[in-house]
């Protein structure tokens, strides 16, 4: 299963898969342009030069090209996976073969090899990290506050090794990390406002030109492509129940309507629901969702959204996936303790019984729009890319200033990624006029 190119210790699936991985990626880099007008600046500048960066990313062609530029910034990158099945294992060969860059991923790797993975690339031993759900961050803060019981056992083992001063070091050499995903954001929230967060963390997830395209329109297109590739499922007619009407649910819903569907959200939070209803949508319950529904897609970052008593509501057929961060939004394990099965229909689907009816989850509930398709289009990832790279080099520069808190990237920072994306599609806008300037400066110019 190990491949290793010379020089570069990694783990990945076969070496021989480069050369594809590298056609693939260069493809995506075409629709990248603001990413490589960033890689040709860090080229020349190496704002990263003599830093160890660890990123627990989702290993696809866009992300080989942001690893690719934080490499051209002088960064020493390692590379695990932030899902076990998001890997694309062509591109993680190319990464090693033709970049010499330190990549632990294999799609379909099992628990212990996913955390055997991120404890390779904490021994990295890091100065900052680059986080897709906070896999990464939090192993280091279970080192930190000596809750090791708490980490996965290749992790724990591997921690256990060092001495006191060593896993000292290792936290304390982190000088800042960034963070990709609300899923992950939240969770370092709740560290911040606990008092225990170790180091100042950049939220990319909350850059505008982030989470209002990446979630938006990436979310909705990958997603609807993952459960069609998955299904080859009609979604004209059908009735498609969206659990959680944040960014990603809006975008989801957004295509599942598109493509003809009858969309209905669930919520809890009583402005998103009222968002959806004024938005054209059904909103209800999932209890009530559950009779009508022919797919549920659970989008909101939390644990249980589809439980067992929801299933048991579900109509013959119904389709269940998750395109969240963790495959905890759909309570599985109480699906294994009532249900017969799984019986493998599709690569990726499985077919539970449960009171006499059929149910169908997607890619064992984990990411379906990277488990089943490719991810978000790299064009919208350029942006998303772009804000990661811009993360790291701040965190370099203004990591000793920042606070142990959640911090997001300057909106000057945030505006000059989406003009240089406008200046690449071709798109010009206006400037305000010094008269414009003066009116929006005064409070005494009135009608």
């Amino acid at each position: 299963m190990t491949t290793t190119a010379p020089n570069v210790a990694s783990d990945i699936k076969d070496l021989a898969l480069a050369d594809e991985g590298r056609r693939r990626t260069d493809w995506a880099e075409r629709s990248m342009p603001v990413l490589r007008q960033i890689r040709e600046r860090f080229a020349r500048e190496r704002p990263l030069a003599g830093k160890r960066l660890s990123a627990c990313l989702h290993v696809t062609t866009e992300t080989a090209n942001l690893a690719v530029t934080l490499q051209a910034g002088g960064a020493d990158v390692a590379l695990c996976a932030s899902n076990p099945l998001s890997t694309q294992d062509d591109v993680a060969a190319h990464l090693v073969k033709h970049h010499g860059i330190k990549v632990f991923a294999i799609k379909g790797e099992d628990h212990d090899t996913y955390y055997e993975h991120i404890r390779a690339a904490l021994a990295h031993r890091p100065d900052i990290t680059m986080d897709d759900g906070a896999d990464l961050v939090g192993a280091l803060h279970m080192i930190a506050l000596n809750r090791l019981d708490d980490l996965a056992p290749p992790v724990r083992g591997w921690v256990e090794t060092l001495a006191p001063r060593e896993r000292k070091a290792l936290v304390a050499g982190v000088v800042g990390s960034t963070e990709e995903t609300t899923t992950g954001v939240i969770r370092l929230k709740a560290m911040a406002q606990d008092g225990v967060l170790q180091f100042p963390v950049v939220a990319v997830n909350d850059s505008e030109t982030k989470h209002l395209f990446d979630n938006r329109y990436g979310t909705g297109q990958s997603t609807l492509d993952g459960i069609l590739r998955a299904t080859n499922f009609l979604i004209a007619g059908s009735t498609v129940v969206v659990a959680g009407y944040g960014w990603c649910g809006r975008g989801f819903a957004l295509r599942a309507r598109g493509a003809g569907a009858n969309v209905l959200v669930t919520e809890i939070d009583p402005l998103k629901a009222l968002e959806a209803q004024m938005d054209g949508y059904r909103v209800a319950s999932m209890a009530e969702a559950a009779r009508v529904g022919d797919v549920f897609v659970t989008l909101t970052g939390n644990i249980h959204v589809i439980r067992l008593e929801h299933m048991r509501l579900m109509k013959d057929g119904a389709i269940i996936a998750n395109s969240g961060h963790f495959n905890v939004e759909i309570d599985l394990d109480a699906l294994r303790g009532a249900a017969q099965g799984p019986t493998r229909l599709r690569e990726l689907v499985e077919e539970w019984r449960l009171d006499g009816k059929r149910l169908y989850v997607l890619a064992d509930g984990r990411l379906v729009n990277l488990a089943a398709a490719e991810g978000h289009p790299a064009s919208v990832m350029d942006m998303s890319f772009a804000n990661q790279a811009l993360a790291a080099e701040y965190v370099v520069k203004q990591g000793a200033r920042l606070g142990r808190d959640v911090h997001r990237i300057p909106r000057e920072l945030d505006r000059e990624i989406a003009r240089l994306k406008l200046q690449a599609m071709g798109v010009g806008i206006d400037t305000l006029t010094p008269e414009q300037r003066k009116y929006l400066a005064s409070w005494d110019l009135g009608t």
